[in-house]
Formats: C-alpha cells, sequence, structure tokens
C-alpha cells in the first residue's frame, strides 16, 4: 500500500493527489472494506515491538478506513499483536501517514538499523500527524 513510483510506475490519480493509496485499492476492490494499516512501519519492527494491552512501553499503529465495523476488526488484531490504535479517520485522510510524510518512516527507530526499534505512543503518533502537510 506504499506507492514509490520508481518501483510502481507512475500512478496519475496519486502523483495528482487526487486520492490515497488505501482510497485508490479501495475504488478497484469496491465489495471489500479496506483499511490502512501496518504500511509505516517495517515488519522487523512490528514483530519486535508488540507489547500486551496496558504495558506502559506500548507502541501504537496508525489505521484508517471507511467502514466502523472493519476499523474495529483492524483495531482489534492490532491488539491482539500488542499494538495501541490511533484512528485517524477515512482513507481519503489516510495522505496523513503516506510516504514522506512525518508519521511514516522513522517513527520506530531508523529504517535502516532494526536492532534499536524505538517505541511509538498514541500521543506521537498524533503529533506526527498532525505535522503532515500536503
Amino acid at each position: 500500500g506504499n506507492y514509490y513510483p520508481q518501483r510502481d510506475g507512475q500512478i496519475a490519480e496519486l502523483d495528482a493527489k487526487q486520492t490515497t493509496t488505501s482510497a485508490l485499492l479501495q475504488a478497484h476492490l469496491p465489495t471489500s472494506h479496506v483499511v490502512k494499516a501496518f504500511n509505516n512501519i517495517y515488519f522487523k519492527t512490528l514483530a519486535v515491538l508488540g507489547r500486551p494491552a496496558g504495558a506502559p512501553d506500548r507502541s501504537a499503529l496508525a489505521i484508517a478506513g471507511d467502514d466502523a465495523d472493519a476499523k474495529k476488526a483492524a483495531a482489534e488484531l492490532l491488539d491482539a499483536l500488542g499494538y495501541d490504535t490511533v484512528d485517524t479517520g477515512s482513507l481519503a485522510d489516510s495522505w496523513r501517514f503516506e510516504r514522506d510524510m512525518p508519521a511514516y518512516a522513522g517513527l520506530y527507530g531508523a529504517p535502516d538499523d532494526f536492532t534499536k526499534p524505538q517505541r511509538a505512543d498514541a500521543a506521537t503518533i498524533e503529533a506526527k500527524l498532525a505535522e503532515a502537510v500536503r
């Protein structure tokens, strides 16, 4: 769900910022209920930062979606994996944690050094989301 034109080819709607990657996916899968999650954390980091509910060092992940039940299911999955959830709103709002935004990569440690993962709680993610400018 992360658009890199040099890898994926040019996609006019994304280049013009007419839609988000997840809203475009939803348009291609009209009978599905897309929830954007996991796009701003590297899989190796995801595997080591999960903590039990209520743990003081528990991290959070941003989600976005247009279907409340689907977002609830995604939040339950994240909780089971050891993460709190920051609901960022609709798929149209999900640009705030796409590539090149402050809440994208780097919140959980340097992308080239997975030996030092960093916790990112809900307040940290919300602050980074607020910094996003299109």
